[in-house]
């Protein structure tokens, strides 16, 4: 893994938390306990701020960034699907957001809000708690995430919890 300190600026990790070796860490980052951070994601705090709760996984090539001095927030439960983008913005705790979804800056995103798949969240858009965003821009759905989702999702999550604990020492190099 790539865990770099920028000029001061040094990432804390939390325990049980896995990162992959292809991912980056740079500057001022803040991960939580038990997260599961995928290959090729880039968690870049040069010259903003990161801060991400405990529990959350960040999928492969995911990137989190924020403008210079401000922050970017990810709360505790979250999940971000692959390729997804987050800058400068707020996810609150248990959101899912979608594979290629973009949340842009000053955007927040609720308690249990979905973020569709390939969704563009623009600028200081706001999808409330348990609310379902999907298009580009996005646009609310009617229905609201129910609890049977939230069932099925807190199931997904704690795959992810459980593969940082598993990768550490499941996870092999094999040379050709």
């Amino acid at each position: 893994m790539a865990i770099y300190e920028f000029e001061g600026r040094i990432p804390c990790i939390g325990e049980d938390t896995y990162i992959h070796p292809t991912a980056t860490v740079l500057g001022k980052v803040s991960i939580g306990k038990g997260c599961w951070i995928g290959p090729g994601a880039s968690i870049r705090g040069d010259y903003g701020e990161i801060l991400i709760g405990d529990c959350t996984s960040i999928e492969e090539n995911c990137v989190i960034h924020a403008r210079p001095n401000e922050r970017t927030e990810i709360g505790n439960w979250v999940t971000i699907g692959h390729a997804a983008v987050i800058h400068n913005a707020t996810v609150r705790d248990y959101a899912v957001i979608g594979m290629r979804a973009v949340v842009s800056d000053w955007a927040i995103v609720g308690v249990w809000a979905v973020v569709a798949e390939g969704a563009v969240v623009c600028q200081s858009q706001e999808v409330p708690n348990g609310k379902i965003a999907v298009g580009v821009p996005t646009r609310l759905l009617e229905k609201d995430v129910n609890d049977e989702y939230k069932a099925q999702w807190t199931h997904f999550k704690e795959i992810y919890v459980d593969l940082a604990r598993r990768y550490p020492d499941g996870l092999k190099l094999i040379q050709p």
